[in-house]
């Protein structure tokens, strides 16, 4: 019982980490239209408060992933969200007491010091998923953290609006005491196994990397850019639908958070069911991954029809964050899965660092999409989708082999839903 417990705090502190990423930008969705009026900045300016971060995430996760590597998890992991308090406090004050024209240049640094932090976050939970959970328990575990993920962004966008009720930039006063709260969950409840590894030098260390990336890079590269696409049309789309409720239905506050939580909340629920079921059966989660892209591409397909009404719209939007919810655990398992732990962190920090691109160009080709045409953009974000489905069916190469009586139910199941879509 005790034992148990301890898993399950474990768990809850793992699943602490990327939930702090998610605030980092989903929380502040539901305020870009108020900063954007407050500081008197262009649409174009006010998406960057989400491009700066991501940019400075993705660019710093391999190198924080080579030091988890060469060192420990923890070791990197607690300093990050250290770095990641101190941006959000910097951006606050900034907003607070900083002169005017000085206040947009000091957020965006602020925002680019919580990005360099956030690089820390969830490609070392997967590495420590990876390193302390094996089997199925491992699936099961990266689910939960792609469940936390998906929790972070339902309950960010209410958080957002419910803080913005003090004051437009009280959002960003929030995050050092969140950063507070996971560092706190990190340092008594995870305990690692893995031993600082400073015997390797950093060419030995990089030349089994290309190892790696010779043998396995051609199928990695696509899991890479499906995960990238689930994070660009999400946040995307999010942008879209912030600006749309406030401009067209004046709907602002916590109503406007409550309505961007919806999608989501199919997505982490899809998400945490998809972790719990998929085991380590590789082929049945290669389907998934096809399927939940291919679902994406209709919902996104048919959004031009009902880009005018709410609630059909948000129907069909539902779709696609189900599609998003099957694919990103089966994502997250294949690449968590691919290596060994000595390599782990830098593998899972290339995947990081491409969902945070796929984040950090969301919102300004959306805003852009925007201005073009909305049917546009909603053709233009499904053809990417079945783009990438096509990708992953040719390239992502698994086998049926070694399923269990259960993997081979689940298998079925799948197949026949493939069937009716035509995709066998």
């Amino acid at each position: 019982m005790t034992k148990q417990k301890h898993k399950g705090l474990t768990i809850a502190a793992i699943g602490s980490i990327p939930l702090i990423l998610v605030l980092g930008n989903s929380m502040l969705v539901p305020i870009l239209p108020d900063l954007k009026e407050k500081l008197h900045i262009t649409e174009f300016q006010s998406s960057l408060v989400i491009t700066a971060f991501s940019i400075a995430a993705a660019i710093t996760i391999p190198i924080l992933g080579y030091l988890s590597d060469r060192f420990t998890r923890k070791s990197v992991v607690i300093p990050a969200l250290t770095l990641y308090g101190l941006g959000g406090l910097l951006a606050g004050i900034a907003a607070a007491w900083f002169a005017p024209n000085q206040t947009f240049i000091w957020i965006l640094i602020g925002r680019i010091m919580q990005g360099i932090g956030a690089a820390g976050t969830t490609s070392m939970a997967m590495a420590l998923t990876g390193d302390l959970f094996k089997g199925g328990e491992q699936s099961k575990v990266l689910g939960i953290v792609e469940a936390s993920n998906g929790f972070g962004k339902v309950i960010s966008p209410i958080i957002g609006s419910l803080l913005a009720l003090l004051f437009w930039f009280a959002a960003f006063f929030a995050f050092p005491v969140f950063c507070f709260i996971s560092i706190m969950l990190t340092i008594f409840f995870i305990k690692e196994e893995k031993e600082p590894n400073k015997e390797t030098t950093i060419k030995q260390y990089f030349k089994g990397l290309g190892t790696v990336f010779r043998t396995e890079g051609k199928w990695l590269s696509i899991a890479y850019l499906s995960g990238a696409t689930c994070l660009f049309t999400l946040f995307g789309i999010l942008f879209y639908i912030s600006e749309v409720l406030e401009t067209n239905y004046s709907i602002d506050g916590i109503l406007k958070g409550g309505i961007l939580a919806v999608p989501l909340l199919f997505m982490t629920t899809t998400s945490l069911i998809t972790g719990s079921k998929i085991g380590k059966n590789l082929f049945l989660m290669k389907r998934l991954i096809v399927l939940g892209l291919i679902l994406m591409t209709l919902s996104f397909s048919c959004l031009i029809f009902f880009d005018k009404k709410l609630i059909p719209f948000f129907s069909i939007l539902i779709v696609s964050s189900i599609g998003t919810g099957l694919a990103l655990p089966c994502i997250n398992s294949l690449i968590t899965g691919s290596v060994s732990t000595e390599k782990r962190g830098f593998v899972t920090s290339i995947y990081g660092s491409v969902r945070f691109l796929g984040v950090a160009f969301g919102p300004p080709l959306y805003s852009s999409l925007m201005n073009w045409s909305t049917t546009g953009m909603f053709l233009t974000t499904a053809g990417l989708t079945l783009v990438v489905a096509i990708l992953c069916m040719l390239f992502i190469k698994v086998k049926k082999s070694g399923e269990g009586k259960e993997d081979k139910k689940k298998t079925k199941q799948i197949d026949s839903l493939f069937e009716k879509l035509q995709l066998t």
